[in-house]
C-alpha cells in the first residue's frame, strides 16, 4: 500500500450501527472514551437506517468548522461501505479507521489481521505519522459501474451472494453466522451459466459457482478467497470457481485457499472486470456484505487506484506470493 506523510488525526467522527452483528452500547462507549482522550474533538452517530452512515459522513465533511479527520466505524463489511460512499468523494479531507462490531468484519481483518480493536485504534490515535507504527495509507477501490457504489472489500456473484440471504433466516451472531450460512447454501447450490471478462479477455465461461472480484482477500471473516490479493497495485483481482467444484466443497477449500489447486478455478487481474450471467438471469451478486438487489444479467467493476486513505500498520501485508508452486501450476492463473 502506498505511504504518505501525514499529521495525526485530531478530531473524529465515530459511526456506530446499532443494526449490526455485534453492536452493543458498551462497545461505542469506549471508542469515543478512547477517542476523547487523545483527540481534540469526538462526537458520536449512530445510525438509523440503510443509507445514513452515507449521509453523516457527508454531513460532517462540509461543515464550516469543526471537521472530523478521521472517521471510525464500528459495525461490519456493510456498515464500513456505506462510510466509504461518503469519504471517497472528500478524499483529502478524513481517513477511515474500523473498529470490528458486525457478522464478518473482513474489512477490519484484511488491514489488521487478529489484532485486538483497542491495540490497533490506540495506536492510530496516538502513534501515527512518519516513524510510528501506523501510516495513512491509499488502498484501491472498485467502483460498480451499474450503480456508481464504491466497492471497499469485494464483490462476489454467486453461492457467496446468495448466502447473504440464507442469513437473514439464521438465529447465530457474528463470523459463525455467516459461515453456517455459507454452508447451508452451497449445499444445495446449482451453478449459474457464466462468464467472466477482464479487461476485454474472456478468462471463463460455463457453470460458474462463484467469481470474486476486489479487493480484500478474506470473505466472511473467514474464507480466504482472493489470497494472491494486495491493496494498492491498481488491480483488481478476481477468482472464479467452476461448475467442476462442488459447491459443497467450498466453504471448506476456501478456509485454507485449498481452491486454488483446482484446475476449475482461475485468478485474474485487470482493471475492469464484467461478470455476467448468461441465460439473461438476474445475477445474484453482493459486495462489501451487502446484496445486490437491483443488478440484472451482468456487472462491471472499475478499479479506482488510490481512491481510499485509511490507517493502517505501518509494515502492509505480505507482498510475497501466497500460493505455493504446487498451487500455481494447477490453477489457470491468467496474467495481467
Amino acid at each position: 500500500m502506498a505511504e504518505t506523510a501525514a499529521p495525526a488525526p485530531t478530531r473524529a467522527l465515530v459511526l456506530g450501527n446499532p443494526a449490526s452483528g455485534s453492536h452493543s452500547p458498551r462497545l461505542v462507549e469506549e471508542v469515543r472514551q478512547l477517542c476523547a482522550s487523545c483527540l481534540e474533538g469526538t462526537e458520536v452517530h449512530l445510525t438509523t437506517g440503510p443509507g445514513d452512515a452515507t449521509l453523516a459522513v457527508r454531513r460532517a465533511l462540509q461543515r464550516p468548522d469543526r471537521v472530523p479527520d478521521l472517521i471510525v466505524v464500528i459495525g461490519g463489511d456493510g456498515t464500513v461501505r456505506e462510510a466509504v460512499q461518503g469519504l471517497v468523494p472528500a478524499t483529502g479531507a478524513a481517513a477511515l479507521a474500523v473498529v470490528p462490531g458486525g457478522t464478518g468484519n473482513s474489512g477490519y481483518k484484511m488491514l489488521w489481521g487478529d489484532r485486538p480493536w483497542t491495540e490497533s485504534l490506540k495506536a492510530i490515535l496516538t502513534d501515527s505519522g512518519i516513524g510510528g507504527s501506523v501510516r495513512l495509507r491509499h488502498l484501491d477501490l472498485a467502483r460498480l459501474a451499474e450503480t456508481r457504489n464504491h466497492v471497499y472489500l469485494g464483490a462476489c456473484s454467486g453461492v457467496i451472494a446468495d448466502a447473504l440471504i440464507t442469513a437473514r433466516g439464521l438465529p447465530l451472531t457474528g463470523r459463525e453466522r455467516y459461515a453456517r450460512a455459507f454452508a447451508d447454501t452451497a449445499a444445495g447450490y446449482e451453478p449459474y451459466p457464466g462468464r467472466v471478462t477482464v479487461d476485454g479477455r474472456v478468462v471463463h465461461e460455463g457453470p460458474t459457482v462463484l467469481a470474486n472480484v476486489g479487493g480484500g482477500r478474506y470473505r466472511g471473516g473467514r474464507f480466504l478467497v482472493l489470497p494472491d490479493s494486495l491493496l494498492d497495485d491498481g488491480l483488481l483481482d478476481v477468482c472464479v470457481i467452476g461448475g467442476e467444484v462442488a459447491a459443497a466443497d467450498v466453504p471448506r477449500l476456501t478456509t485454507t485457499a485449498e481452491h486454488m489447486t483446482h484446475p476449475a478455478t482461475v485468478y485474474a487481474r485487470g482493471r475492469r472486470i464484467t461478470v455476467e450471467r448468461t441465460d439473461g438471469g438476474r445475477l445474484p451478486l453482493e459486495h462489501d456484505g451487502e446484496y445486490q438487489d437491483g443488478i440484472g444479467a451482468s456487472a462491471t467493476f472499475e478499479v479506482l487506484p488510490g481512491a481510499l486513505p485509511v490507517w493502517a500498520p505501518a509494515t502492509p501485508e505480505a507482498t510475497t506470493n501466497h500460493l505455493s508452486e504446487t498451487t500455481q501450476h494447477n490453477t489457470r492463473r491468467i496474467p495481467a
